[in-house]
Formats: C-alpha cells, sequence, structure tokens
C-alpha cells in the first residue's frame, strides 16, 4: 500500500518527499513538533496537542501557515490516505526556506510537513513485566518547555539507553534531580502512595499525556504532589513509570541496574494504564 506525506499543501508519495536544503528547520533547527497518538481510528488529544503547537511557535515567533481547522482538516486528509488506524501523526512546522544567516528572514513563509506511521497497540509484554531505564546528565538548554526539533541530547541519551539494553533513559539535572525521560515525563509513586512527577517549568516539557493522568489521577482520588524528585527516591519508590503519546503509561521496574519494588509493575500504574486506555476508546474518531 502506497504511503504519503503532506509537505506544504500537497499529499505526495512518502518515498519522494522532500524539502530545500536551505529549510530552516534543516540547517537551524528553527522548527517546532507535535505527535499525535492515533487509536484505532481515533486522535487522541488532539485539541491539546494542538494547543502546544500554537504555544511553542509562538514562543519562536513563527507563523503556523494555515489556520488550525485547516491544519486539523489536512490531518485527516493524510490518515485517509494512508488507511492507517494505529498509528502517530507527526507534525513539524519550521521558520522555513531562506539564505542561511543566523537572524530570522525579512519575510518569512514557514513550511508545514505532517506524515502518519503505523504502529502496534501497547505491547502486553510490558504492561506484564515493565521495563528498564538508566540515568543520563541532562545536557539540554534552558527551554525545555517549548517543544522544537532540536533534539540532538536527547538522541544522544535514547541511544545510551538503547547501548545499555534499556527502554528510556532518564535525564538528571545538576543537582542529581530527574527532569524527564528523551521522550516521556517521568512519575513515581512513595510508600504511602502519592503519585510524584517534575512541576512543568521551563525544564521540562509539559507533556499531554502527563497532564491527562494528572486529571485521571484527580477525578478517582489519587493524591499526587508536583516536585522534584532525585535518582534515590525514584529507586526506592514502590512504583515509577513514565509517559508519552506515543505508549502512554508504561510501568518501570528497573533503573541503573536496581529493582524497582518487588521487579513487577504496581497497582497504581497498570490502574492508571487501563483508564487512560478506556479515555482513548471513548474519544470520537477522526473520520466518520
Amino acid at each position: 500500500m502506497p504511503r504519503f506525506a503532506y509537505v506544504n499543501g500537497r499529499y505526495i508519495d512518502h518515498r519522494r518527499a522532500s524539502v530545500h536544503v536551505e529549510d530552516r528547520g534543516y540547517q537551524f533547527a528553527d522548527g517546532v513538533y507535535e505527535v499525535i497518538h492515533l487509536f484505532r481510528g481515533r486522535l487522541v488529544d488532539e485539541g491539546p496537542h494542538l494547543d502546544r503547537l500554537e504555544r511553542s511557535l509562538a514562543e519562536l515567533r513563527i507563523s503556523l501557515p494555515l489556520s488550525r481547522a485547516a491544519l486539523s482538516l489536512a490531518m485527516r486528509e493524510l490518515i485517509r490516505r494512508n488507511r492507517y488506524s494505529t498509528g502517530l501523526v507527526y507534525i513539524q512546522v519550521t521558520r522555513g526556506v531562506a539564505p542561511r544567516d543566523h537572524k530570522f528572514p525579512a519575510d518569512p513563509h514557514s513550511s508545514l510537513v505532517m506524515t502518519v506511521r503505523p504502529i502496534s497497540e501497547f505491547p502486553s509484554e510490558i504492561l506484564e513485566n515493565g521495563v528498564r531505564v538508566v540515568t543520563v546528565d541532562d545536557l539540554r538548554w534552558a527551554r525545555c518547555d517549548i517543544k522544537t526539533v532540536a533534539l540532538l541530547p536527547n538522541v544522544l541519551g535514547k541511544q545510551a539507553a538503547v547501548e545499555s539494553g534499556a527502554y528510556e533513559a532518564w535525564m538528571c539535572d545538576g543537582d542529581g534531580f530527574i527532569t524527564e525521560g528523551t521522550s516521556s515525563n517521568a512519575w513515581i509513586v512513595t510508600a504511602e502512595g502519592v503519585l510524584v512527577t517534575r512541576p512543568a517549568g521551563i525544564d521540562i516539557l509539559r507533556g499531554i499525556t502527563r497532564q491527562a493522568i494528572l486529571e485521571h489521577a484527580d477525578e478517582i482520588g489519587i493524591p499526587f504532589e508536583e516536585r522534584k524528585f532525585s535518582r534515590e527516591e525514584a529507586c526506592a519508590a514502590c512504583e515509577v513509570f513514565l509517559s508519552n503519546s506515543s505508549h502512554f503509561v508504561t510501568p518501570v521496574t528497573n533503573i541503573d541496574g536496581v529493582v524497582v519494588g518487588n521487579g513487577r509493575p504496581g497497582s497504581l500504574s497498570t490502574a492508571l494504564h487501563n483508564r487512560y486506555l478506556a479515555f482513548m476508546c471513548a474519544s470520537p474518531r477522526a473520520l466518520s
């Protein structure tokens, strides 16, 4: 089956999709992105994702090249053409093509690229066994709240995880506190049953799934705190998990070789995973 990409208003064979060599996203990482989970024909948390896209663009003073309504329509047409039911929709907006110069171009025309790729549903073995994470130094810039395409520290951290046989790398700040994963937010559950995650300041990305989890926890009466926690506190926690738009709530059972709790996914992590799964199943379908 042919696969399609969206590039600046055109639906193109994915194998032939391209952008100009002087696109500022390519030369300066001068752009932002979003990833939306397509789950059984449903765009999960579409509104909050597009809200964050618009915020990231505003922080970098980049204009969305079309209206939000038109973007949603283009996204749905791309899904329809690709005929995927479950996958990830990738949206990238850059400042556009201009002669290479650090300062903003005088008359910028932003570029919009979208792709869809299929993914499998959440692997049952991960929910049953959990995953391993390793910790690395956080080498990123000071505005991690903006979802930019400048992801080299994240790439290096993820590669360190892969080379050590782990699923994810959690980054630690200069004081030894965990900020977030290379592509996820980090969570622990204390001995008192309190859910803990780092506050969403400029030093981490305000994850859309992260926010949904806090809302679900509040609805079912799970106490939570937004505060910093160290690697040592995470290793000693009753439960640990990570969250993102790809795999929602993913139990963590090992950190840097230290077994978390009894080495099995905890009941709270599993309950939140199942609740989020039910929430996704209840979301409206992207295509009628």
